[in-house]
């Protein structure tokens, strides 16, 4: 993958820094200029002063703009260094360093890297250009005015390949520097962009894990208050029939909505408990588990459903995830028979330890529910199915009644852990509390 341009956007400072810079090279260029004429650099050919104010002004002053307009800074910058030459100007040291700067400049800031290296390489040939048909004309005059030609390596010579290797050296370093830059720039904006990615990940990493709380917490909310409520809401039944005939039944059945009262204030404050405990060794933030089927069914049984326990197999270790769900399941349908199975409803549990699997079966024999849209309840218990990585059934009998069936593989108990691949799926799938 083609790394990132460095997005680049020039700030008040680094424009001032420019215009601080443009002014400080006008001064030098001027006294730099006014030594050359002193020193009497090109002696009596030398141009005017006047016009060297011109040069220093056009050849320093456009490093103000250098940021926001790169390639045309060194194009102007480039032109007048060669007029300044061209006229004998007595100013060389300044212009070097101006054309340095507006070299780096394009390398190092034009998001465009082609033409970034098409504008470098045309002023580096002109430059090369230029000195070859300089030192052919110094080579064929004879005004006297040049170094000596005599010998096989004449100062002459030895004058114009130092000039070659210097321009080299000088045009060569502008150009690297200039791409050094643009590199770790480049180098920032993708490490820049992999902390952005990295935050972003982080942010929906935060987000999937309040919604699995939340949908963790609905679900076990849901699962407390539903068994209770309905329980209380049948001995109040039962209550308000016999409360006139038969008051000793009326009062058993309101010590029994008491007692499902107590339960559930008792199960809710456990579950906040464990919720508010920062390190709760708890994964499933419950408190049940599979021992506690029989007290369970017998809950069941005196709250007017009926209910048998048959556990088949010998018991295996079996991790908290599992038990919790299991036994929620189980809890659940418990729940949906007596809402829904109707006078004269009877529940069976039925658990079973085979060689690769824990099979839990709820059935009772009251009538189907009228509606075939799955409730809280039947999202619930199929959330709890897929986080223990097993597979759940649940649907009307034939022969009447009610079914659901819960089996847990051996091989997904034990890789339980306490974040769930089913809580992620349907956290993923928008289920919300």
């Amino acid at each position: 993958m083609t790394a990132p341009a460095p997005t680049r956007t020039l700030t008040a400072g680094q424009r001032r820094n420019d215009l601080w810079l443009a002014c400080a090279l006008l001064v030098g260029a001027i006294v730099s200029a006014w030594l050359g004429r002193v020193a009497g650099m090109y002696g009596d050919t030398s141009a005017p002063f006047a016009w060297a104010l011109v040069y220093a002004a056009a050849l320093t002053l456009p490093l103000a703009l250098r940021r926001r307009a790169p390639e045309i800074v060194l194009v102007v910058v480039a032109l007048t260094f060669f007029v300044g030459v061209s006229q004998r100007i007595p100013e060389m040291y300044v212009g070097n360093v101006a054309l340095f700067i507006a070299m780096y400049t394009v390398g190092a800031w034009v998001p465009d890297r082609r033409r970034a290296t098409i504008v470098r390489l045309t002023v580096i040939a002109a430059m090369f250009v230029w000195l070859v048909v300089t030192t052919f004309q110094a080579a064929i005059s004879n005004d006297g005015e040049h170094l000596s030609r005599a010998g096989l390596f004449s100062p002459f010579a030895a004058y114009m390949l130092l000039q070659f290797l210097a321009n080299a050296a000088f045009f060569g370093g502008a150009y690297l520097f200039g791409e050094r830059a643009w590199n770790e720039a480049r180098s920032r904006a993708v490490l820049e962009e992999r902390t952005r990615e990295l935050e972003r990940e982080r942010e929906l990493t935060a987000a999937q894990a309040v919604a699995l709380d939340r949908v963790r917490i609905a679900r076990e909310l849901h699962d407390v208050v539903a068994h209770h409520v309905s329980a209380m809401g049948v001995q109040a039944g039962a209550a308000r029939a016999v409360l006139d005939r038969d008051p000793a039944s009326a009062r058993g059945a309101l010590q029994s909505v008491e007692q499902s009262a107590r339960d559930a204030l008792t199960e809710l404050r456990q579950l906040l408990d464990t919720l508010r405990t920062p390190d709760s060794e708890t994964p499933t933030a419950s408190t049940v588990h599979l021992d506690a089927l029989p007290e369970l069914v017998a809950h069941a049984n005196d709250n007017g459903l009926p209910t048998t326990l048959t556990v088949v197999g010998d018991p295996i270790d079996t991790p908290e995830l599992a038990q919790v769900n299991l036994y929620r399941v189980a809890q659940e349908a418990l729940t949906n028979a007596r809402r829904h199975g109707g006078p004269g409803a009877v529940a069976d549990v039925r658990l079973r330890y085979t060689e690769d699997a824990i099979e839990l079966e709820v059935s009772n024999t009251g009538r189907s529910p009228l509606s075939t849209r799955p409730g809280l309840g039947l999202v619930g218990m199929r959330e709890r199915a897929i986080a223990s990585g097993g597979t759940l059934e649940a649907g009307p009998r034939t022969r009447g009644g009610f079914l659901v069936r819960l089996r847990v593989p051996h091989a997904a108990t034990t890789g339980a852990t306490g974040t769930t691949p089913g809580d992620t799926a349907h956290a993923d799938a928008g289920v919300r509390a």
